[in-house]
């Protein structure tokens, strides 16, 4: 049985912040609006102009459908992250709505602007942190198990379609506009927050107390450390470290460079990606 960490706590509050931001961006400002975004919240939003049945409710409901067939598709690629998600960001959608009657904003431009932007920047919390929130993400694996077709174009597609079913109910062409607005806010803040979440630094260390320096990295930071031969231009031999880092442990990294040896030089480089263990999957 694996055993709960504090940075598993840590997660799961990180999570739940996202997804109460995501949830906020939706009651506050999009909903009250009559703006229609994608996603299963748009399919809820658009089931609650219909029939008055609160979002949270429609969401929770379209996602155990999604969530049961996905188990029976796709099994294991399923976990606990997907459940806790979809339960978290309904109930905050659910017990919002009820809070909240009127729009925070009266301009449904700056409803559409600023919804989207908090709502993408908890979905980006929220998935940086190991977070879903169910929803066409689920049907998007679905699909692309059997289709060879990428699952970001699956998701715009079904986005695409919701904003646009919009007419049906409002009668309005703006409607529809403000929708892609939105839609494009908050994918673009979504690929901000994340971007800003894997920064990668390249980190070149150069001491005469490199295994004492490579031993506490491992231990520390729990990071790989490379050796490279290294040979000074003047005689002495000295290898060279050589590691990979999130941005979150550079300060602890240079840190305990310094307490090991206050003398040592390095170089920190930002890189663009990072593949491999423990940093991203290798997509193409």
């Amino acid at each position: 049985m694996a055993k709960f960490r504090f940075s598993d706590l840590k997660s799961y509050a990180m999570v739940t912040l996202g997804l109460f931001i995501h949830a906020f961006a939706w009651t506050g400002f999009l909903i009250p609006s009559k703006i229609v975004g994608g996603g299963v919240s748009g399919i809820g939003t658009l089931i609650y102009f219909t029939t008055e049945i609160p979002v949270g409710i429609t969401v929770f409901a379209i996602n155990i459908v999604l969530l049961l067939a996905a188990l029976k598709v796709l099994g294991a690629r399923i976990g606990v992250n997907t459940i806790f998600g979809i339960t978290v960001v309904s109930l905050f959608l659910w017990l919002q709505q009820m809070l909240i009657k009127e729009p925070l904003v009266n301009d449904q431009f700056m409803a559409a602007l600023i919804g989207g932007l908090l709502a993408g920047g908890g979905l980006g919390i929220a998935f940086a942190n190991g977070g879903n929130s169910g929803g066409t993400d689920i049907i998007a694996l679905i699909i692309t198990k059997y289709r060879n077709i990428s699952m970001g174009r699956v998701i715009l597609y079904f986005d695409i379609v919701i904003i646009a079913s919009s007419y049906f109910i409002f009668k309005s062409i703006e409607t529809i506009i403000y929708g892609y607005v939105t839609m494009a806010v908050l994918a673009y803040t979504i690929d901000m927050v994340l971007d800003g979440a894997k920064q990668s630094y390249q980190v070149m260390i150069f001491s005469k107390h490199n295994e004492q320096i490579g031993q506490k990295l491992v231990d520390e930071v729990g990071r790989g450390v490379t050796t490279l031969y290294g040979q000074g231009w003047y005689k002495q031999q000295n290898n060279v470290l050589l590691i990979i880092i999130r941005k979150k442990d550079k300060t602890r990294v240079m840190r305990i460079i310094k307490e090991v040896d206050p003398n040592s030089f390095m170089s920190i480089a930002k890189v663009s990606g990072v593949y491999g263990q423990n940093f991203e999957d290798i997509k193409i």
